[in-house]
């Protein structure tokens, strides 16, 4: 297994943040991840007239290659089917828990064919910035998530909402792996609905705003597109 070394800024309790170099060993992306069951089923059912098969549970973790991890400003993609969408992250390193950002950045013309092909289709943006875990646990559901869709030079609202649309942590963790998430994994924890639909853009901006402490985690990233010639 070969690990994707990111250069991360931890944050802890005392408000200062520390530059690691990070070796994530496994990605996780985990998908329908609603609280609301009913809400969840409604969403299957709307995407199944798309041609999305139905997930074979609910909540359910596919697996990317964790080289597909990136804290780059831009990301190349083939065709131009893709979106990118706002999701909480959490990262497991060196026995403590971190919160952070990232972007599921997803082909959506494969997503119809194979969602798990399309999960590993797309490189994954995320911050470089975590909080400590234990550090916003407290007040979870204060925190927002947001998402930016930037076109011809104009920043339009994509996504925003409460983290509380979500499964807890705790949930997704045990769901996942019994023991916990191992060290060097790190988990996208799901997403919002999108404002106007999904759709590509030339630049892809998201964050999450801790608004007790009044801070935020921020990134972007430009999506250049690479032609389709057969």
């Amino acid at each position: 297994m070969t690990a994707r070394i990111l250069s991360l800024l931890l944050q802890g309790s005392d408000g200062e943040a520390r530059r690691v170099e990070v070796a994530v060993k496994q990605a996780v992306i985990a998908g329908w991840t609603g609280r609301d069951a009913a809400a969840v089923e409604k969403h299957i059912q709307e995407l199944a007239v798309l041609g999305v098969k139905r997930p074979a549970t609910t909540p359910i973790f596919y697996r990317v290659g964790a080289q597909r991890l990136t804290t780059d400003r831009s990301i190349e993609v083939l065709g131009d089917k893709s979106s990118g969408e706002v999701e909480f992250v959490l990262l497991n390193t060196s026995g403590r828990l971190w919160v952070g950002i990232g972007s599921d950045h997803t082909d959506r013309e494969v997503e119809a064919y194979g969602v798990s092909v399309s999960k590993q289709m797309c490189e994954k943006p995320v911050g470089q910035v975590f909080w400590a875990f234990e550090d916003v646990a407290p007040h979870w559901d204060r925190l927002i998530l947001r998402s930016f869709a930037v076109e011809d030079g104009k920043r339009t609202l994509y996504q925003e909402g409460s983290v509380a649309a979500m499964r807890e942590p705790q949930d997704l963790i045990a769901r996942f792996a019994r023991d916990g998430l191992s060290d060097g994994t790190l988990m996208f924890c799901g997403t919002l609905a999108v404002h106007g639909g999904l759709r590509p853009a030339p630049r892809f901006e998201f964050e999450l705003e801790d608004t007790l402490r009044a801070r935020k985690i921020s990134h972007g990233y430009d999506i250049v597109t690479l032609p389709i010639l057969g």
